[in-house]
């Protein structure tokens, strides 16, 4: 585990990120806003490919972004080229900006392009229409739309050769206990969009949400009991 402290006294979201091995070559990173008094964490992932490192999600502002960059290059002494956001909300989209001017290929779906730019926010420079599966280097990167749920875009992304799911913000972890921020939800269709990722990708070796823990396997479940709950 790479724990970076970026100042002295009180934790701000600028001041933490954190990065945890998850399996080989890949990589969770954990960065965090203020929420309710104290830190909330929203978690990506990056794969390390020897056509340098893919980025799943950015972070939440561009103030987060260079520690991540620079910790990538100091630990495997490779540039980021390519991200994809999972959807249209700033914990995956907020530093898009900032990886553009760098030269980094930033990719996401064309609904959560369209939603960006309705929104004026960092839109990615490329888009897909459809499930797509992208290889970059020795690393297969699969993206997976399966109906609407947390937001009407959001998409989870498959890594076949570590049979690693991530989720983002549609799947919650096993700490979560509410469904969290609704404002674009639509939760008649969560469930059965769980199910179809489930039928997809039946046998996952990892499971990641979007915030909070991700070491637990059943956060799929987990999402769809909060689900029941809250109807």
């Amino acid at each position: 585990m790479l724990v970076i402290f970026l100042g002295l006294g009180l934790m701000s979201a600028a001041q933490v990120l954190d990065i945890h091995p998850l399996a080989p070559q890949v990589y969770v990173f954990t960065t965090y806003q203020p929420y309710g008094g104290s830190p909330y964490p929203a978690n990506g992932l990056y794969i390390v490919t020897d056509a340098g490192v893919a980025l799943i999600d950015t972070p939440w502002d561009t103030t987060q972004c260079k520690p991540l960059l620079d910790s990538i290059a100091a630990r495997h002494h490779q540039p980021v080229r390519w991200s994809v956001s999972t959807h249209a909300h700033a914990d995956r989209t907020g530093s898009i900006d900032i990886l553009k001017r760098l030269g980094v290929a930033t990719y996401s779906s064309t609904q959560t392009q369209a939603i960006c730019r309705e929104r004026g926010e960092c839109v990615a420079e490329f888009g897909f229409l459809k499930d797509t599966v992208f290889q970059i280097g020795d690393s297969q990167i699969e993206t997976f739309y399966p109906g609407a749920g947390h937001a009407p875009d959001n998409i989870v992304v498959w890594l076949p050769q570590s049979r690693v799911l991530y989720g983002g913000c549609f799947i919650k972890s096993t700490q979560a206990g509410t469904l969290g921020n609704l404002a674009d939800a639509e939760v008649n269709q969560w469930p059965t969009s769980i199910q179809a990722v489930q039928n997809r990708f039946p046998e996952p070796q990892f499971v990641v949400p979007g915030h909070q823990g991700w070491k637990a396997r059943r956060s799929m479940e987990h999402t769809l009991k909060l689900l029941r709950r809250h109807h």
